[in-house]
């Protein structure tokens, strides 16, 4: 069961890694230091601070709906919170368009996290992050294509058991029918 993509959310944490960044970086490194955090999101709390849907590219696994919004044309209507905060991509970079976006959809942890995440790989270009996302056992060459990546994968790649995986899966499958009862679409 995936989670309701949250887009002010999944911007926030974008604007985060941005700011620790100094306002720009490439667009590729940036969805690698997401999923990055995402993963170790769900490896230590049972759910991703994006909520976004994962795939493996070629160039390693995606958060793919920010990619989406990464790669989308702006266009007139087309103001969510990314475009709000995040400007299109221009020579594969992306930068923050306020000092100051809002950060109300991120606990505390998560605002940690994101910060560990950036300490560990941020010193680090967009290509050793895609070699590194490589090495992950959840993801596999799509040869030009793309492949779901499911929690299932990441969890079963980290070694948890059958009953963690599903304890984890009726969680997530609660909580997004949580969601769909307080906000349906």
């Amino acid at each position: 069961m995936q989670m309701r993509f949250n887009q002010a959310k999944a911007t926030q944490a974008a604007a985060r890694l941005l700011r620790l960044r100094g306002g720009r970086m490439s667009y590729i490194k940036l969805i690698k230091l997401l999923y990055f955090a995402d993963r170790e999101a769900l490896l230590l709390w049972g759910r991703p601070i994006t909520t976004d849907v994962y795939v493996s590219m070629d160039n390693g696994p995606v958060v793919s709906q920010i990619y989406n919004l990464i790669r989308e044309e702006d266009k007139p209507g087309s103001r969510g919170a990314w475009r709000q905060y995040i400007s299109q991509s221009k020579d594969f970079d992306v930068e923050l368009l306020s000092e100051n976006p809002p950060c109300d959809e991120l606990s505390r942890a998560e605002e940690n996290l994101l910060d560990k995440i950036f300490e560990k790989y941020g010193h680090l270009n967009r290509w050793d992050l895609v070699k590194l996302s490589h090495d992950l056992p959840e993801w596999q060459d799509p040869h030009g294509s793309a492949f779901p990546i499911e929690y299932s994968d990441i969890l079963r790649a980290e070694k948890k058991t059958i009953a963690e995986i599903f304890a984890l899966e009726q969680e997530l499958h609660s909580l997004a029918a949580a969601q769909d009862l307080v906000s349906p679409i």
